[in-house]
């Protein structure tokens, strides 16, 4: 997939973070990773990306980045998958060409390592990524690695492949600023961890798709919402926020870690059990579990 036709995918539909399986050693568990990946991919995902922050990029080996696109690509069938890729420059070309090689169709570059960067450094390392591949490349506005509206503006024009910006930042009026100096450039994507709360106020500055964490365990009511979101079918969008969303952000809240745990913990509550977080991640404890399961049922 080119960056331009990508570019479209992104923008037509909901997207998705599928969890990374491990089995009780916290070895990659290519079988029920591939078997969750063909059940994600009947539920018209736009796209879904693999090895990203929801499935644990930060605790996957370098090495394991690409067996995990692998694994997706087959099974996704016509899904396009989009690889994580991070770190510092060079560790980022790295696993930014072995995802490519490994048949992703485009890439979500997360912030570098632990260091805030001036404008000037987050150019050179975007851009760097960018020329080492032929795919897409989104960028992921997140933590220690803010682009400005300049900046962007700046990279969109010297990086042919740079198809996206996606927002994990919170600061609509900057969000607006982006998506009103770039225009069409680029794909704008929302990722607020369960996005789906902020969603309204994204959809108003021109952000009109996002990546859904829930998705993993409830396919259905991620998509239910999203429809009903982008028609404006208020009454809907209001009864599944109180009902679902607003109590899982408040599970979720309890403990750091818990946006990925409370994901991994929704899959073993719907019989689809993926194993459990790799440290320094810890999963939800039985009580938790109980009260999650509650919130799961209200959802069907």
């Amino acid at each position: 997939m080119n960056p331009i036709e990508l570019k479209k995918a992104v923008g037509s539909g909901l997207l998705s973070f599928p969890v990374t399986h491990f089995d009780q050693n916290l070895t990659f568990d290519e079988a029920k990773y591939r078997s969750h990946i063909e059940w994600l991919a009947g539920f018209d995902a736009a796209a879904l990306f693999a090895a990203g922050g929801t499935g644990e990029f930060f605790s996957l080996n370098p090495s394991e980045i690409p067996q995990v696109v692998r694994a997706a690509k087959a099974s996704a069938g016509k899904t396009p998958i989009i690889s994580g890729a991070g770190y510092g420059t060079s560790l980022a070309i790295e696993i930014a060409k072995a995802a490519e090689k490994a048949g992703a169709d485009g890439l979500l570059l997360l912030p570098p390592y632990l260091m805030l960067s001036e404008q000037a450094g987050l150019i050179a390392h975007v851009k760097a990524v960018c020329q080492s591949v032929g795919i897409g490349v989104i960028v992921y506005n997140r933590d220690n690695a803010v682009l400005s509206a300049d900046s962007l503006a700046r990279l969109a024009d010297e990086c042919p492949n740079l198809i996206g910006y996606k927002d994990g930042i919170g600061d609509v009026d900057k969000v607006i600023e982006i998506t009103t100096t770039l225009k069409d450039r680029l794909v704008y994507v929302g990722g607020m961890p369960t996005h789906e709360v902020y969603a309204q106020a994204y959809f108003a500055a021109g952000v009109t798709t996002y990546s859904s964490a829930v998705f993993n365990f409830v396919p259905a009511l991620a998509q239910r919402f999203y429809a009903a979101l982008r028609v404006g079918d208020q009454a809907t969008v209001d009864h599944i926020l109180r009902s679902f969303f607003f109590p899982l952000v408040t599970l979720r809240n309890r403990k750091k870690g818990y946006a990925v745990s409370i994901i991994k913990a929704g899959l073993r509550i719907v019989g689809k059990d993926p194993g459990p977080v790799r440290p320094p991640l810890t999963d939800l404890t039985p009580e938790e579990m109980a009260v999650l399961e509650k919130i799961v049922a209200s959802a069907e």
